[in-house]
């Protein structure tokens, strides 16, 4: 062939390969997006947007993928065999299942449509594509199975939350006519002693088999909570269970929360731990520790077939639940509770904190039983009034003001057109020029007041901190120790060395601040076992500071306002009565007041804290004196 025919039969053929080639690797990429976009749905647990050969099959996947709709999945496509207007897609999946990972692959067949004279590659969809072998008439099944709830231990072993009997007062619509449901349920709340409107709205609302739960009482308390007649309604059922529950109802309560079935808010800040009808902490340390004292469940998925056969796919052991061990000594937090509900109505919020000074150890974190569920003991935060010239007391010292030296306290004394005074029955032989030891012996505010040029307010602050009243820190608990802002203007200023202006601090922390003076150094309160704190002050406690320190809390016992505690046997008594006027004026212009006393005792610390009393040594001296009676 002359060698031009020969380059025209070239071009020919060239023309006829390059249009078919670019229609295969048309084709290939079209398959290949198909693919993937199918992949991008199935990571979203759904079939969305995916071009099904039959449309139906949407409706089934979603039936299917139920059960593992709550795991995270990752679906990628792998390599891609077209053969004409067939294709075959390789699926890689990823589960994240309880913190386990299950993967495997599958294969999905793709086929290309015309519609409307546009090619398009439909997904034939079929189980096997979402697990291996899976046949037609197969479903998934998840079961999840966590092992025993741990308990809440104290440092000895002993449970505090433990699984204890209860009883669940409730309506069984079982056993109730459908005309019955109404007007048992309203019987059945007033039996109770809960809502009776909306509990019959429950009840109506539930399934016709419900048994409808209305309270749960703890077993041996019945008859303080319900009815006798409670079983002589129709429909009316008890059901015996066990609930982690504490020693009694209030039993540190507001630091521990409690269990019960998970809210919708826990479950979904949960990422899938959590699952409706789990069984979590909400609240307090039950709720932080959640984790922990559940474990991790269980999981077997399996294939069920129409026989109700079974067949595994994957599973996973759990991890066993851990004890949460606290400092608690439970038969101190339990008289300190009591001595709390002797308080009456008009007192408000109490709480009571007791720390072993050698070791840190909260060994008491009572709420009175008028705090309204509020953790005041050692989240609460509230002007500590004269406890507070203990930490006065250090910063005076560390300016050169020694016990015995001479002091005067007026009756009053006016700060920048403002005038202060001491508490209404200071005594008047303790007035004039006293000693420095006699001033805090008792609680003379005009007399540090008068000493305040001695001291800047970067001093009340750093010996603060000295004594544990710090910044905020992270134990593991619920905890605010409180704060020494800078003062703005000269009356604040005046006011922060008697504890009063903007300065703060909870029961924990006055109770800290006593620690720290009775063992000599800085004192971090831990109530987690092993969960402990280095402290970090600026300036640490000095021996000789702790020692003048505790004979100025001595003194108030001896000589001072605290005498009542002077017949405690055993180690030497050391105390600081407070008084703290908060909030406003009544209708006489007087201000309410909190009433506060610290006091150690041996190795132990403690302060007690009354949101309305007349007095620290007037109202919480008693319960002071109690403690360390039986203490």
């Amino acid at each position: 062939m002359p060698r031009s025919l020969q380059r025209c039969a070239a071009l020919i053929v060239l023309a006829l390969v390059l249009p078919l080639a670019a229609c295969t690797n048309e084709a290939d990429d079209a398959a290949r997006k198909a693919a993937d976009d199918l992949a991008a749905s199935l990571s979203n647990h759904s079939l969305e947007g995916v071009v099904l050969t039959d449309a139906d099959a949407a409706g089934a996947f979603e039936e299917l993928v139920a059960p593992v709709a709550a795991y995270e999945v990752e679906v990628t496509a792998g390599e891609v065999e077209r053969d004409g207007p067939s294709a075959n897609a390789v699926l890689h999946w990823s589960w994240t299942v309880e913190g386990h990972e299950w993967t495997y692959d599958t294969s999905v067949a793709l086929t290309e449509e015309n519609v409307n004279e546009e090619a398009r590659w439909a997904v034939e969809w079929s189980p096997a594509a979402i697990v291996p072998d899976l046949a037609a008439d197969e479903r998934i099944a998840v079961s999840r199975e966590f092992g025993p709830r741990a308990d809440v231990v104290d440092a000895a072993g002993e449970p505090i939350v433990t699984a204890r009997p209860v009883g669940r007062f409730g309506l069984d619509k079982a056993n109730v006519g459908p005309e019955q449901v109404g007007e048992s349920a309203e019987r059945i709340a007033a039996a109770v002693g809960i809502d009776p409107a909306a509990f019959r709205a429950s009840a109506e609302s539930s399934g016709p088999q419900a048994f409808v739960e209305a309270l749960m009482v703890r077993a041996g308390e019945e008859h303080l909570h319900v009815n006798p007649d409670f079983s002589e309604i129709p429909g009316a059922l008890v059901v015996e269970d066990t609930v982690p529950l504490a020693p009694t109802r209030r039993f540190a309560r507001e630091i521990l929360g409690f269990v019960g079935e998970a809210t919708a808010e826990a479950v979904e800040a949960s990422d899938g731990a959590i699952r409706p009808g789990d069984r979590v902490g909400l609240a307090g340390l039950l709720a932080r520790y959640d984790g922990t004292l559940r474990g991790t469940p269980s999981v077997r998925i399996e294939a069920v077939g129409a026989d109700d056969a079974r067949r595994t796919l994957a599973e996973w052991d759990g991890d066993p639940a851990e004890p949460l061990e606290l400092t608690l000594n439970q038969e101190m937090q339990l008289h300190a509770e009591d001595v709390l509900a002797q308080l009456g109505e008009d007192a408000g919020g109490s709480a009571i904190v007791a720390i072993r000074p050698s070791t840190g150890e909260i060994l008491v974190a009572a709420n009175g039983p008028g705090n309204g569920g509020m953790n005041a003991a050692t989240a609460g935060q509230y002007a500590p009034g004269s406890t507070f010239k203990l930490v006065t007391a250090l910063a005076l010292l560390r300016a050169g003001v020694t016990p015995d030296q001479g002091v005067s306290c007026p009756p009053t004394l006016t700060v920048d057109g403002f005038t202060f005074q001491n508490y209404d029955d200071y005594p008047a032989g303790a007035l004039g020029d006293i000693s420095f030891r006699s001033a805090i012996a008792h609680s003379c505010n005009t007399a540090l007041i008068g000493l305040r040029d001695r001291i800047e307010p970067s001093d009340l602050a750093a010996a603060a901190e000295t004594l544990g009243l710090t910044a905020e820190i992270d134990l593991g608990y619920p905890a605010s120790m409180g704060q020494v802002p800078d003062p703005e203007g000269e009356t604040e200023r005046a006011a922060d060395l008697i504890g009063q202006g903007r300065v703060q601090a909870s029961p924990l922390a006055m109770a800290t601040v006593a620690a720290s003076i009775q063992v000599g150094r800085t004192v971090v309160p831990h109530l987690l076992v092993g969960h402990t704190g280095e402290p970090e002050p600026a300036q640490p406690l000095t021996a000789d500071e702790a020692s003048v320190l505790q004979e100025l809390m001595r003194a108030v016992v001896t000589e001072g306002s605290a005498r009542f505690l002077g017949s405690i046997p055993g180690d030497p008594v050391g105390a600081k009565t407070g008084t703290a006027e908060h909030g406003q004026p009544d209708e006489n212009g007087d201000l309410p007041t909190h009433a506060w006393m610290v006091g150690t005792h041996g190795d132990l610390a403690v302060a007690v804290f009354i949101e309305r009393g007349e007095s620290g040594a007037q109202t919480a001296g008693p319960l002071l004196r109690a403690l360390f009676e039986r203490w």
